[in-house]
């Protein structure tokens, strides 16, 4: 956490969060991970409990509070190992905010506070089965009709997709020009009719998180479902991708620490050979080595935060920061993992969990290889 969040209300939210995932969490994660999905009654009680939407202004049902509301629940989550709650960042920290920065005053008072209360689970519908990280090749077609508009396509890897009422679809709405100049962004409730929702994916980790597959077919909507202008959706990604990547980087960081916690406890309280593990040479430089990268890694996330809070936080830097934190979440929950010896491979024992959980933060949000090329770009050209 960064020294701004240090404040009372801030420490306030931190407990309510720990409290809250203590009582409604902590007790039932395990049955949800063998599941392959949390209930959706879950997201009733965030909005309860206040932990959704905190940086929206209150006006519009949210907390009223700064992003460091969110990055305290987002701290808690990940530390202590329920990565599958990921979700509630792209509804409360990425979806929220694309209405809040560039909806309309309707679209405002009509989605906002039902986000903020769980009433609306909202999800981004942008990655299809043959466009990933590239969104120049974003196949789903929005066509002019006398309705407004007719859309057709195939999502997949949808956070929230099963759950999601509200989605937010990236579309070609200009056949004629590449993706970045004709791509639109579009409301869309996906219980109507059009929307079929396929299966909940099964995935090597996050087992619990709520993601599927989604297929449009015709799927009509007003002029009002247009979010931001018309051809302008790739623009208002791009503006929100720096905080999307500044979460993805916070999430890495804590996640880091929740499995460095756990490994200490484990090493002190194990023995071989007549001594606890801790007492090795090994033990403890491997400790030292993991202590430092994940320091190092904190301290470049809050100089980005601080960056974002003073709207200076450029692709780039952002990048850097998911870059770096990930690929150190990936080592040392591996080194934390290794530590554990046989026991680290046992799924009753938290530390596998971090492992299968941190694979996937080298993917999504764009991958490692993305990264590099972003910014490599910015210091080549």
């Amino acid at each position: 956490m960064t020294e701004r969040a240090n404040s009372e209300e801030i420490r306030l939210i931190r407990e309510t969060a720990k409290r809250f995932l203590s009582a409604e969490v902590g007790p039932y994660y395990d049955e949800w991970e063998e599941a392959g999905i949390y209930p959706r009654e879950l997201w009733n009680k965030l909005g309860d409990a206040g932990l959704l939407c905190m940086d929206i202004p209150e006006q519009y049902g949210g907390g009223g509070a700064t992003i460091d509301a969110q990055i305290a629940l987002t701290w808690e989550i990940f530390r202590e190992g329920y990565a599958s709650l990921g979700g509630i960042g792209v509804h409360s920290d990425i979806v929220a905010h694309y209405i809040l920065n560039h909806g309309t005053e309707d679209q405002k008072q009509a989605y906002l506070p039902k986000m903020a209360s769980g009433e609306y689970v909202a999800s981004v519908l942008m990655t299809e089965p043959g466009a990933g990280s590239d969104l120049q090749g974003v196949g789903t077609v929005a066509e002019r009709v006398p309705e407004g508009f007719k859309i057709s396509g195939a999502k997949t890897f949808i956070t929230n997709g099963q759950h999601s009422n509200l989605g937010v679809v990236v579309a070609k709405t200009n056949l004629d020009v590449k993706a970045s100049s004709g791509t639109s962004l579009f409301f869309v409730d996906l219980n109507q009719e059009g929307v079929t929702r396929g299966r909940n994916l099964k995935k090597i980790g996050m087992h619990s998180a709520d993601t599927s597959e989604l297929f449009f077919e015709d799927v009509v909507v007003d002029e009002s479902a247009l979010l931001g202008p018309l051809n302008g959706g790739f623009i208002v990604l791009m503006q929100e991708l720096a905080r999307e990547r500044l979460g993805l980087a916070l999430s890495a960081v804590a996640a880091c620490r929740g499995a460095l916690d756990i490994t200490i406890e484990y090493v002190k309280e194990r023995k071989a050979f007549g001594r606890s593990i801790a007492q090795f040479q090994n033990t403890r430089f491997r400790i030292a080595e993991m202590e430092t990268r994940y320091a190092l890694n904190k301290a470049f996330v809050d100089h980005c935060y601080r960056l974002f809070v003073d709207k200076k936080l450029d692709a780039a830097t952002a990048s850097m920061a998911k870059l770096a934190s990930t690929e150190a979440q990936s080592d040392i929950a591996d080194g934390c993992l290794q530590l554990f010896g046989g026991y680290g491979y046992m799924a009753e024992y938290p530390i596998s969990r971090f492992y299968v959980d941190a694979r996937v933060q080298r993917i999504y949000g764009g991958t490692s290889e993305i990264m590099k090329e972003i910014i490599s770009r910015s210091v080549l050209g």
